[in-house]
């Protein structure tokens, strides 16, 4: 992330923080996750990369993340977490292949009462 991305999504978190403080009649989730996806063209470069986030932030490799197998780290700040996960190749192949026949399946109607 170049340092302007860095500094924007910085600056953004924070003035969420101090928005919510002062509207506590808007609705927040409990729950917030931060994503950082590789930009890279292979598994090996992004395993690495989510090895190197895991080493500074003091995690675990979590690899069973969802059915697909993601290779991921995450650290929580209470209910705010950052999460680093790369999709690896047979996990795009697989999604992609589940998805070859969006759209081409029409459900039924539901009876009606």
């Amino acid at each position: 992330m170049t340092r302007n991305r860095r500094t924007d999504l910085i600056n953004g978190l924070l003035d969420l923080a101090a928005f919510l403080e002062a509207h506590p009649e808007v609705p927040a989730s409990p729950h917030v996750v931060v994503h950082h996806f590789p930009e890279h063209d292979n598994d090996a470069d992004m395993r690495a990369e989510i090895d190197q986030i895991a080493a500074h932030v003091g995690s675990r490799i979590d690899f069973e993340d969802s059915k697909y197998g993601h290779y991921a780290t995450s650290v929580c700040f209470g209910p705010v977490e950052y999460r680093a996960v790369a999709v690896l190749t047979a996990a795009r192949a697989l999604h992609d292949a589940e998805n070859s026949y969006r759209g081409c399946i029409q459900p039924d109607p539901m009876p009606t009462t």
